[in-house]
């Protein structure tokens, strides 16, 4: 948590009781279900909570932005996002309704009011938002493919509306399909731990 802090420090003391008690919820669900590697779970704040907010670093949503977190899991990038922006509206989905269960039972636990988490897939979804986030689901083109039709065209914050993924590994292949319509930046530029090298977030507008 202290890491947390020391590239968050305009954090409320409610925000950072809410990141900390991240560690103990996920513990006890992942005891039950699991939604985090067994061996990842001691790394919860690093490698699933800092990641998550990775996101902040390269936009700051203005209020009453609707995101929606597709893959979520058990709810990252999503609900460390939610403790961030309480001002921003988020939707969490996954297929696989276990996964959907806990996120809802830490959203709960945590008394967050901001965000709901519904077991459904991307391209079933009817409503419109204005961001995608996601960490890790699929390949660019397929969230693409998924998420196009629920993005808002335009927007009212610094970025336009479209996709916010967390991306690791040789990116060229899912990008090229783009060309220059992506914006890319290296974790590592915001984070200095050693998890975070070969670790990016990739904008596609819509």
């Amino acid at each position: 948590m202290d890491r947390i802090i020391k590239y968050f420090p305009d954090l409320s003391s409610a925000q950072r009781k809410q990141l900390s008690d991240l560690e103990p919820l996920y513990r006890d669900w992942n005891s039950r279900i699991n939604v985090i590697s067994r061996k990842d779970i001691d790394n919860i704040f690093l490698h699933h909570v800092l990641h998550s907010l990775a996101i902040a670093k390269v936009i700051s949503f203005t209020k009453n932005t609707r995101i929606i977190d597709i893959g979520t899991g058990g709810g990252f990038p999503g609900i460390p996002l939610a403790i961030y922006f309480p001002y921003c509206n988020f939707t969490l989905v996954d297929s696989i309704g276990k996964k959907i269960a806990v996120a809802n039972e830490v959203i709960q636990s945590l008394g967050l009011i901001n965000v709901n988490a519904i077991k459904s897939r991307a391209e079933e979804l009817n409503d419109e938002f204005d961001f995608v986030v996601t960490r890790a689901v699929a390949p660019l083109p397929a969230i693409n493919n998924w998420a196009h039709k629920i993005i808002k065209p335009g927007g009212l914050n610094q970025l336009p509306n479209g996709i916010i993924a967390l991306k690791g590994g040789d990116l060229k292949d899912e990008i090229a399909p783009f060309g220059k319509k992506t914006t890319k930046w290296e974790i590592n530029s915001f984070f200095e731990e050693d998890f975070f090298n070969e670790k990016r977030i990739i904008f596609l507008p819509r």
